[in-house]
């Protein structure tokens, strides 16, 4: 038989999770939903193009981002799911999907970026919505990138969940990887970790020349909540300490327009990086991130321009 379509993997594993409220591992459920398909060995050997992971468990575990997208699942832990408390509610109230239900979520916030909530105040970000380039009419390059913009969304969602899961001297040492990655500092080692007890707000310190004169503070939070006006204030006065003129404030959610204010009047350069941000410079510098390179042949114009 051939191996159903990711979204006909929705409802048995809503359902299996449902009856396992305690969550499971992620490789008990790919075999779970698996027997509840019927899927045999032959089906189960089918792999992806890439070859990297068999279609079966590729398919299960975007049914599960589409739970995870309409705040129906979790991953609480790297190889773990488990149904969210609205999650338990909505299988519990639907013993059945219908077509149109199991179309909902398979298309649940296709058209979102994924990003921590914006403070009230905040304007919505405008996004295009991934539908109409994923129409039957969308080229096969338009059909590419919606799949491109839609692998960021989910990997940029489970970069935040990893490092969320994490210490807090793993993301102070991540930041600082990163801004290395971007090309700051003369070397890895002139990227210093400093956070601790007493450390004034001050988690890392970037020399920009060999001398260390001039320097780029950096503070790191990981947080749930929205950033406000004084941590920012707080941060502005760690500088101020310092006698130093640049800083960069990176965080895991996101930050109040009363925040974005206060960077911008600060004495000296002051840079806000919000969770989407650093998930994006995350994928687009390789920290945490791998990349497989995608194959797209075109008939080559000049080598045929003499025939």
């Amino acid at each position: 038989m051939t191996v159903p379509t990711y979204d006909q993997f929705i409802a048995p594993l809503l359902h299996y999770l449902a009856q396992r409220p305690d969550g499971v591992r992620t490789a008990d459920a790919h075999e779970a939903i698996a027997n509840a398909l019927g899927l045999t060995p032959d089906d189960r050997a089918q792999r992806v193009p890439s070859g990297v992971q068999p279609i079966y468990k590729n398919r299960n575990g975007w049914a599960h981002d589409r739970l995870k997208r309409a705040g129906l699942s979790t991953s609480p832990r790297q190889g773990f799911w488990r149904l969210t408390p609205d999650g338990q509610k909505y299988a519990a109230a639907n013993r059945t999907l219908s077509d149109e239900e199991l179309d909902r979520l398979s298309n649940v916030d296709r058209s979102l970026r994924l990003r921590p909530k914006k403070d009230a105040t905040d304007d919505a970000a405008s996004t295009p919505e991934l539908g109409s380039t994923t129409s039957a009419k969308a080229s096969p390059e338009e059909r590419i990138e919606a799949a491109l913009a839609e692998l960021r969304d989910s990997v940029g969602r489970d970069l935040l969940e990893n490092i969320g899961r994490a210490p807090p001297e793993f993301f102070e040492q991540l930041v600082l990887d990163l801004l290395h990655a971007m090309g700051y500092g003369t070397s890895r080692a002139a990227l210093q970790r400093v956070g601790g007890s007493g450390d004034g707000g001050i988690d890392g310190i970037i020399s920009l020349d060999r001398l260390g004169l001039e320097k780029v503070y950096v503070q790191a939070k990981r947080w749930k909540n929205t950033v406000g006006s004084p941590e920012v204030q707080g941060f502005m006065g760690a500088l101020q300490l310092q006698a130093a003129s640049k800083g960069v404030f990176i965080t895991t959610s996101a930050f109040t327009r009363d925040a974005k204010e206060a960077a911008a009047r600060a004495r000296g350069s002051i840079v806000l990086v919000d969770g989407a941000q650093l998930s994006t410079l995350m994928m687009d510098h390789g920290v945490g991130v791998s990349h497989k390179a995608l194959r797209v042949p075109k008939v080559d114009g000049d080598y045929f321009e003499d025939v």
